[in-house]
């Protein structure tokens, strides 16, 4: 996968005026698109999106600064517009071009990636594999922005919401693995930007033929294999932490890759404030 990953770095120097071709690189390298930007987000810490507007800004300040013009520096580097590439300039330079031309700056520069693996182990991970066949998430979902870091009171609040007496309602319903209350994410966003938005279903996991209670929304789920990684400690940030760690140390050095699907926690056990917990994460995955 690093390997992969420094030929997209690559890929995207050679035509910065250009999208890259993901799928061909992926299908070259025997992985998915998807996986390939779950990984380059994981480990670079910025969506391959984002990486490839602040490469574009990087160089073309460089074209503005030797006084090329605005619209031929925006053509080539795939704007259509000079208010486009303005736009785009400014949230990476904070500066509109023209500044740039005049004063020399100011700029915020962006390296181009290149990816090493560095063996550490520092998180012990405690994982196992799972096959389940199709299966069903049932409860109250809400579209949320995606948070990295702390609580996202989005979904806090959306719990909060739920009388206690639903929550028991749910936990009576759970009727097959993952057991228990979960807290779900789909249609999550494959580059895992920041603020984007994800569907949170708070709920329970049941049958694929069982019926779904008119009051509550559903999630389906196809059969397949899944990594479970089971993680105890301060919630939600060992959670998080573990969950970091599965694209800086187990994926890369097992014969597993991301696939398109739900994630999913079962909390199994918690503390009365919440503050700590045991958990358990599921990641749909396939053989690489």
């Amino acid at each position: 996968m690093i390997e992969v990953l420094n030929r997209v770095s690559d890929a995207i120097e050679a035509g910065l005026g250009d999208e890259p071709d993901l799928a061909s690189l992926a299908a070259g390298a025997g992985t998915t698109e998807y996986h390939l930007r779950r990984m380059f987000s994981s480990l670079a810490g910025v969506p391959l999106s984002e990486y490839i507007r602040r490469r574009r800004m990087t160089v073309a300040a460089g074209d503005i600064i030797a006084g090329e013009e605005i619209l031929a520096t925006a053509v080539r580097y795939g704007y259509g517009s000079t208010e486009a590439f303005g736009r785009a300039f400014r949230a990476v330079h904070g500066a509109s071009p023209a500044e740039v031309r005049r004063d020399g700056g100011p700029l915020r520069t962006q390296p181009q990636l290149r990816f090493r693996l560095t063996v550490e182990g520092s998180t012990p991970m405690d994982a196992r594999i799972t096959e389940r066949p199709a299966f069903r998430l049932i409860g109250h979902a809400v579209r949320v922005p995606l948070i990295h870091e702390g609580v996202n009171p989005h979904i806090q609040a959306h719990i909060a919401a739920i009388p206690p007496e639903e929550h028991e309602r749910l936990k009576a319903l759970s009727a097959t693995e993952p057991r228990g209350l979960l807290q779900v994410s789909a249609d999550v966003d494959p580059d895992y930007a920041e603020g984007s938005e994800l569907t949170y279903l708070h709920g329970v996991a049941v049958p694929a033929e069982t019926p779904v209670p008119d009051d509550l929304d559903a999630i389906e789920v196809t059969a397949g294999s899944w990594a479970v990684f089971r993680v105890a400690g301060e919630y939600p940030a060992a959670l998080q932490s573990m969950w970091a760690a599965t694209a800086t140390e187990w994926f890369p050095s097992n014969p597993w890759r991301l696939r398109p699907g739900p994630s999913i926690v079962a909390v199994l056990e918690r503390a009365a404030d919440f503050r700590t917990a045991t958990c358990e994460l599921w990641l749909p995955v396939e053989r690489d």
